[in-house]
């Protein structure tokens, strides 16, 4: 299949810079087989039935943005210069990959500060990527990051407006636990403690796995034929508690729903042999149409961007003439997008 075969028009004004509030009154798109049905969040409990099991990813996001002070000195008196760090994630030495504007001005050994309590220094550079060595480690560096850092909303955003402190609260699932993403699974903000007791109410049950998604994700595929794209990678772990109750829920009748692309990826890698199994490590599983689904029976996300990873993943569980079908409603009825926009339903037919 072609780049092309998954591209759209998308209206600018369909970008959503802000979430509904309150979560769960955001829209709903119903797919449910061959029809549609146009609905809100909290509409959720009368599609899912007792017994259903939602999968929910409980990375925790950190505020990966940093605005920084180079300081030099030299011959002519000291100067300064203003330098953005995206942190990436942690390296086995103790640094921090991280995408430094602009990396080829900032010298290695050269110390930045972010604030009074925060500063770095820049140890190497390899791939575009600087390698920063902080001066606090453990919940320190925790507790400086949480004031000197910003939200690391997705590039679409962050084009149109700065992260403010709402976005510490908007950009971050109510089950966030395991930190470690610099992108939040934002089909799991639509979440909020409500419609969580609703849904337990119903009998829905839950699971939570890991995966640190990474700035990865909203990288452009640049191939035409899409079967050579490669993936990023991301960690994430699935416990064998978790694939004892997944393997509980199918015995019993009931369907397997992964909240958001992240978690589904994560638990398809757990079962690429066909039978799903504890898991950690880095997964890199590429799904697009033509991919066997073990686990997932439905899927909960956002709309997602033309030509990227995850329009392919959704097309891969539904069809790809069904999935545009879909996303044309969805621009008709002025649905918003991506990661602060609405969210959808999927359900494809039942596997043979």
């Amino acid at each position: 299949m072609q780049l092309s075969d998954f591209d759209f028009d998308l209206p600018e004004e369909l970008i959503a810079t802000r979430p509904a509030r309150p979560r769960s009154s955001a829209r709903l798109l119903v797919a449910d087989g061959a029809s549609i049905h146009d609905q809100v969040v909290t509409d959720l409990v009368n599609w899912l039935r007792p017994g259903d099991r939602l999968v929910l990813n409980d990375t925790r996001v950190i505020p990966a943005r940093l605005s920084g002070i180079r300081r030099r000195t030299s011959a002519q008196g000291e100067t300064e210069a203003k330098i953005e760090v995206t942190l990436l994630e942690p390296r086995a030495d103790g640094t921090w990959a991280a995408l430094v504007k602009p990396l080829k001005k900032i010298k290695e050994g050269e110390e930045v500060r972010f604030s009074d309590e925060l500063t770095a220094s820049l140890e190497s550079k390899e791939d575009g990527q600087g390698h920063l060595r902080f001066n606090l480690s453990g919940d320190d560096f925790d507790a400086a990051l949480n004031v000197a850092g910003a939200m690391p909303l997705p590039p679409y955003i962050a084009a149109k407006r700065p992260a403010d402190a709402q976005d510490h609260d908007d950009y971050q699932t109510v089950w966030a636990r395991n930190t470690g993403a610099v992108a939040a699974p934002t089909a799991s903000l639509h979440f909020d403690d409500a419609l969580l007791a609703l849904l337990r109410a119903k009998g829905v049950e839950f699971s939570h796995v890991t995966l640190h998604v990474g700035a990865g994700t909203f990288l452009p595929v640049k191939v035409d034929d899409i079967t050579t794209h490669k993936m990023h990678g991301e960690w994430g772990q699935v416990s064998q508690a978790v694939v004892d109750e997944i393997t509980a829920t199918k015995a019993a009748g009931g369907r397997v729903i992964p909240v958001g692309t992240t978690a589904l990826r994560l638990i398809e890698t757990a079962a690429q042999d066909g039978e799903l199994k504890a898991y950690e490590g880095v997964t890199d599983i590429f799904i697009y149409p033509g991919f066997e689904f073990h686990v997932a029976d439905a899927l909960m996300t956002n709309f997602h961007l033309p030509k990227s990873t995850l329009m392919m993943l959704v097309a891969a569980l539904v069809g790809h003439d069904r999935i545009l079908d879909i996303y044309d409603h969805a621009i008709a009825a002025k649905y918003r997008f991506f990661s602060y926009g609405d969210a959808s339903l999927l359900i494809p037919p039942p596997r043979k």
